[in-house]
């Protein structure tokens, strides 16, 4: 019991992270934010599912799909706070705006939006909306959305094993350097879904993969390694990344 009570609490601390859900109070003995990883695709699948299953309820209830998937993403945004588009603005101001490591790192703890995070939430949330409308209204359809809501996730604690901490402090350093255990867990959590989805979710995973390992370049190159808001911004792009190809998927079987 004493276990199953520690996973309850690790798992109540990563929605607390990743999301804006009440969960009420930990305790005297909160866990380490690197302890707390395994249950971050858990969190995938509560958001995941929040976005596909407001999208179908939604369209079949009659919404043209266009405005289906603005409240669906909307819906998204609200259990999450905005949290990764607001990492994702962060890097974009940063990267773009910066010259040095440490003028980038500067900018992107500012609470102000620049011209280059609006514009890439403009666009992202233009792809996001575009890729929703083309999926159909069916099971399916929500089982491939959380396995690459958790699978995005899964990407994040990736960033926290592999890539140096970019500050020397901040959430991304306090998360960082997990246990080999906890990456483990987190990947086996996702492995289910995967499999349930079989080949059909290949082509996105290996496109949200492959953004994922280009964003940890670029974010490496930027500012020597991963902040919050760089794990942030690599959870909605390599999740957006995968959505697109699905939806280019089924879009071109249909013709």
């Amino acid at each position: 019991m004493k276990w199953v009570r520690k996973c309850l609490t690790e798992w109540r601390v990563a929605l607390m992270l990743l999301t804006r859900l009440p969960v009420g109070r930990i305790g005297d003995t909160v866990p380490d934010l690197a302890a707390v990883l395994w249950a971050f695709p858990l969190v995938g699948i509560l958001v995941g599912g929040v976005i596909a299953g407001s999208y179908i309820i939604l369209h079949l209830l009659g919404l043209p799909v266009f405005l289906a998937a603005i409240l669906a993403l909307t819906a998204g945004l609200i259990v999450t706070g905005g949290l990764h588009e607001d990492g994702l603005a962060d890097c974009a101001d940063g990267f773009g705006g910066g010259k040095a490591r440490a003028q980038k790192l500067t900018i992107m703890k500012d609470s102000q939006v620049g011209s280059f995070g609006v514009l890439a939430l403009i666009i992202l949330m233009s792809a996001r909306m575009a890729a929703l409308t083309n999926l159909p209204a069916t099971a399916n359809t929500i089982i491939l959305i959380v396995t690459l809501a958790m699978i995005s996730r899964l990407m994040m604690v990736f960033y926290l094993y592999v890539l140096p901490a970019a500050r020397t402090n901040g959430l991304g350093n306090q998360a960082s350097n997990p246990e080999l255990v906890s990456v483990l867990a987190a990947t086996v959590i996702c492995i289910p879904a995967l499999m349930y989805c079989g080949n059909v979710i290949v082509p996105s995973l290996i496109t949200a993969t492959g953004t994922a390992l280009g964003f940890a370049w670029l974010a490496k190159r930027q500012v020597g390694g991963q902040t919050g808001d760089v794990c942030g911004a690599c959870q909605l792009l390599s999740e957006t990344a995968g959505w697109v190809i699905m939806a280019g998927m089924i879009t071109s079987g249909g013709k």
